[in-house]
């Protein structure tokens, strides 16, 4: 499995966000994304994800069993995208059947990946009333519901405890000692020391 970016570039309006990016990911690597705020960390993502176009280059993904890109990643963006009024259970049951491959089976149960996020007990409640924590804790469980070999992460630690940001570090270093590929959008340490590094707003 490989996933490439080779020449990217981005612009915003008149803005030039960066260019010439290039990167190649096998199995079992990750990638961290840093620069400040407005440097393209999460048009960067979006472009890997194929929600937007660059404005040059282009992404490319290979894999074994042929499948797409589109149909290997887990995208957790700024937005946890849950429904306010549905229950964690019935937001996690929907990402369950639509982030589920043909033919890949369930990695994990609701409520083990609940528990693995410390909020097992918690799914009756409407995600709308829950903390600001605990609804990124709900939007990490989607990740480890499914087998999908491709993590695209913006800010993944955003209003995360010390030990839940531990708790996503550790399930990152598990994803990628199984061979799938992390990419991380971060203005803060994630666990991934081991990783390489692509630092937005620099001369490249």
């Amino acid at each position: 499995m490989q996933l490439i970016g080779e020449g990217l570039s981005a612009v915003r309006d008149t803005l030039q966000l960066f260019e010439n990016l290039s990167f190649e990911l096998e199995g079992g690597q990750s990638l961290l994304v840093i620069g400040e705020n407005g440097t393209g960390k999460s048009t960067l993502l979006r472009i890997i994800a194929g929600l937007l176009r660059p404005h040059t280059g282009a992404v490319r993904f290979v894999a074994d069993d042929m499948r797409n890109l589109r149909d290997s990643m887990h995208y957790l963006s700024h937005q946890n995208a849950m429904k306010p009024n549905l229950s964690v259970q019935q937001n996690l049951a929907f990402w369950e059947v639509f982030d589920r491959a043909e033919k890949k089976s369930q990695l994990t149960s609701i409520d083990a990946a609940l528990d693995k996020v410390g909020l097992l007990g918690k799914e009756a409640l409407p995600f709308g009333v829950l903390s600001t924590g605990q609804k990124r804790r709900v939007a990490i469980a989607r990740l480890l519901l499914n087998d999908r070999p491709v993590w695209l992460l913006d800010e993944p630690t955003a209003g995360l405890d010390a030990r839940s940001t531990e708790t996503l570090a550790h399930e990152m270093r598990l994803h990628t000692r199984k061979g799938g590929i992390v990419i991380a959008a971060t203005h803060l340490p994630l666990g991934l020391d081991e990783g390489m590094i692509l630092r937005l707003g620099e001369p490249v």
